[in-house]
């Protein structure tokens, strides 16, 4: 479903080159369930953006399906990452003048895409806040908020899933829970899911291990 061939990115900061992702070849497969690890500057969240085409590459391809991504225009891009991508990061970044409920529907409002409150309340009470749909996001706590950004990724029913540290601002039980979810998506609704994450123990539940270092993706056994 995923490859990658070739793929790198650089940057260079006040004069130094930094090699962020050295050349990688690779493939996910639909379904699979991948986890990343590594220190703070390795690589890992360049490549997810990369693979979720909000980064552009400087060599290499990155094929969904078999479609070279980054040959596709802005617009066809854009509607690829809204259509096939959902996206999770560490920060909820919920807009505080909407209800949970509202932010869960937000993408849509952009695509059209025919989804009613009711998915949004649907997709809530299976993340746990089935009784909160229509707090703000003062009223919620950090795990609930981050939730609902949770929440808010499937609303278009994702193909691919790319969750960079999601719980890196929960505690270890809200961790726990959320990762509980993934794995239950995943296993449910067969999504392709890409976890980032700096814990071992959550990398060691996904049915596929990485580690980024220096640039260079391996994989673990």
């Amino acid at each position: 479903m995923i490859e990658l061939k070739e793929l790198s990115k650089n940057y260079s900061v006040s004069g130094r080159l930094i090699k962020a992702v050295q050349p990688v070849d690779f493939a996910i497969n639909r379904g699979e369930f991948v986890s990343i690890v590594g220190h703070s500057g390795s690589g890992k969240s360049t490549l997810l953006s990369l693979i979720g085409g909000i980064a552009r590459p400087d060599t290499g391809t990155v094929c969904i399906d078999g479609f070279n991504i980054w040959n596709y225009d802005d617009i066809r891009l854009s509607r690829l990452r809204n259509d096939k991508f959902g996206f999770v990061y560490q920060f909820a970044s919920l807009l505080p003048t909407l209800t949970a409920r509202e932010n869960v529907l937000l993408p849509t409002v952009f695509s059209g895409g025919g989804k009613k409150p009711a998915d949004a309340v649907t997709l809530l009470e299976s993340v746990g806040l089935g009784d909160k749909i229509d707090r703000y996001p003062s009223e919620l706590s950090g795990g609930e908020q981050q939730r609902v950004a949770i929440a808010r990724a499937f609303i278009h029913e994702p193909e691919i899933i790319i969750a960079d540290e999601p719980t890196g601002d929960l505690d270890e039980e809200t961790e726990a829970e959320i990762m509980d979810f993934f794995l239950k998506i995943n296993k449910t609704h067969k999504v392709t899911m890409i976890l980032v994450t700096h814990s071992t123990e959550l990398a060691l539940r996904a049915s596929r291990k990485l580690r980024m270092k220096n640039g260079v993706l391996e994989e673990l056994m």
